[in-house]
């Protein structure tokens, strides 16, 4: 990895997203994970929302299977994993990590955007990270920083660059758990 920081954050990711403790992910350990988040969001398992969701994880998964070079119901070591998200965060850069990413952020908005505008406003946005286990003044600290067209909402672009600041270093609030 780039850094140190970025290595070990990318391992505590896999550790997060590895639900059945297996020390590989699988299509099943993602679903598993939306379905957790679906749970924390206090939504419906057959909702629209829920639905996005799980499709937007499987498609991450699968994602890092063809990057594995993986069959769908195979699954993905922890050296594959960092490989994979080293390349995609420092080689491929910016606009590929959003592309794979962005389905989960838009169904992760799309579960916490109560009043329906496609955007997180700080009291959606404190709810959000409550249901992680952060602490509500850090979540509205945390607000303030990824807000950066100072608007009151968080688009999902903003929650995108959220994301990468995490795994760079340059944010301490994991928006994904």
């Amino acid at each position: 990895m780039t850094t140190a920081i970025a290595n070990d954050r990318l391992r505590l990711r896999f550790a997060k997203w590895d639900v059945d403790g297996s020390g590989s992910l699988e299509r099943t350990d993602f679903e598993r994970e939306a379905d957790r988040i679906t749970g924390l969001f206090g939504a419906q398992p057959q909702s629209r929302e829920a639905k996005a969701l799980k499709d937007a994880f499987r498609n991450l998964f699968e994602y890092h299977a063809r990057e594995a070079g993986v069959p769908g119901n195979g699954s993905v070591s922890e050296d594959q994993f960092l490989q994979i998200n080293e390349k995609l965060m420092f080689s491929e850069g910016e606009a590929s990590f959003n592309r794979v990413l962005r389905p989960v952020m838009e169904a992760l908005v799309g579960l916490c955007d109560r009043n329906g505008d496609g955007m997180i406003n700080q009291d959606e946005f404190t709810q959000w990270l409550k249901g992680i286990g952060v602490s509500e003044s850090t979540a509205r600290d945390a607000f303030r920083q990824i807000d950066t067209d100072n608007s009151g909402e968080l688009t999902v672009d903003e929650l995108l660059a959220a994301v990468r600041n995490f795994h760079f270093g340059k944010l301490d609030v994991p928006l994904l758990g």
